[in-house]
């Protein structure tokens, strides 16, 4: 009997408790949805190619729906056209040499250009095969109409002679053999998936671990009575959000430096940009997930209901931070993307880290950082009002 009673009152509970029901029920089926429509539309990648000096023949080779070629007039090196428009690859030729230059920041991209060269060299054989022979054969015949026409002409004796003259054998004309070289300009052709996600994983563990310990941290001092002491004082809200953010925040910038210093001496990733940016960004990419972490901790009553939020708020940022490419996506779920604050960390951590960019490169993605780092603090702080009860 005393089970039935637990029992009945663990159902009562979760009937009265609303919150909880939608996200047992409701939220697996968003979380569905969105990766059904998310993977759906990443299926069309698509793979920008630069081609410089390159023949008509080897274009038209590897031309396909999945590449995307544009011709380049200019003498810039590979590595600044590639940085200045994105591209996946650049190919040029020396001789019957291709020399293809990788990005290598989408293994995705990458893996469509070498399957592309490949199939489009191993068919650019065959076609000039395929040439070759009829051109043989074309010239066989010839020289055999030439045999009859001297026999029918000639006495057997000189036609017997003069066929000695006549070439059976036309010269053999070899195709064109062309060898591929690879080049990278991040990390090597053995690179993993983890070396070429790493921007988006060093974002997204940085911004979901400040995100719950600082939003779990204020939920306690509210449920301990802290939070209403300390509002009982002559200080400001503001105040205390600012002292907040600088308590944890401290502990967030350590907690980044940590990891990517990890990251780079530990696991010995590389960095083609500025360290230091690298570590900017990532602060600031910890202090917009401080804020976030505050303001939805005032809509939690326990730790429990705090991390009901992850699959609503936090695991949606990881897939439109680059894990499936952003422009590949359907309209409306690259409108959603611009709205997730990890998808501005991601790309710019991705351009420093594997495309060497600067500040200057980067500084729309770390302005719309800024922007919703100073919009949560703003709305932290009038969230403030309803704990106040003097």
């Amino acid at each position: 009997m005393r089970i039935l009673a637990v029992f009945e009152r663990i159902i009562k509970e979760m009937i009265r408790d609303k919150r909880t029901l939608a996200m047992m029920f409701i939220a697996p089926l968003l979380m569905l949805g969105l990766m059904y429509f998310l993977f759906q539309s990443g299926s069309d990648s698509t793979a920008d190619l630069a081609v410089h000096n390159v023949s008509s023949e080897v274009v038209k080779a590897i031309d396909n729906k999945k590449v995307k070629i544009h011709q380049i007039k200019n003498n810039q090196s590979a590595t600044q056209i590639i940085r200045q428009n994105h591209y996946a690859g650049y190919l040029t030729t020396k001789g019957n040499q291709l020399i293809m230059t990788y990005e290598n920041a989408d293994q995705t991209q990458a893996g469509i250009l070498k399957q592309s060269i490949q199939t489009g060299t191993v068919k650019l054989k065959i076609q000039q095969l395929v040439s070759v022979t009829h051109k043989q054969t074309v010239a066989l015949k010839q020289a055999q109409q030439q045999l009859k026409t001297l026999s029918a002409q000639l006495p057997q004796t000189t036609a017997n002679s003069s066929a000695h003259k006549v070439k059976t054998n036309p010269q053999k004309q070899k195709p064109s053999n062309y060898t591929v070289k690879s080049k990278y300009l991040y990390a090597n052709g053995d690179a993993s998936f983890f070396v070429t996600m790493l921007p988006i994983f060093v974002g997204f563990v940085v911004f979901f671990f400040v995100f719950m310990i600082s939003g779990i941290s204020l939920l306690g001092e509210r449920n301990s009575g802290t939070l209403s002491r300390l509002l009982a004082t002559p200080i400001y809200r503001s105040e205390i959000i600012y002292g907040y953010l600088g308590g944890y925040g401290l502990f967030a910038i350590l907690q980044t430096i940590i990891v990517v210093l990890f990251c780079v001496w530990a696991l010995q990733v590389q960095i083609l940009g500025s360290l230091w940016l690298v570590l900017a960004i990532c602060i600031l990419i910890a202090l917009v997930a401080l804020a976030m972490g505050l303001f939805i901790s005032s809509f939690a009553a326990s730790e429990f209901q705090m991390m009901q939020f992850i699959p609503l708020l936090v695991i949606p940022q990881v897939f439109f931070s680059g894990i499936v490419p952003v422009a590949s996506m359907d309209h409306w779920l690259q409108v959603v993307a611009h709205f997730m604050p990890l998808y501005y960390g991601a790309s710019a951590l991705t351009d420093v880290i594997q495309r060497q960019a600067t500040l200057g490169d980067i500084w729309q993605p770390v302005t719309v950082l800024i922007g919703i780092l100073i919009f949560f603090v703003i709305i932290n702080i009038f969230s403030m009002r309803k704990y106040r009860k003097v």
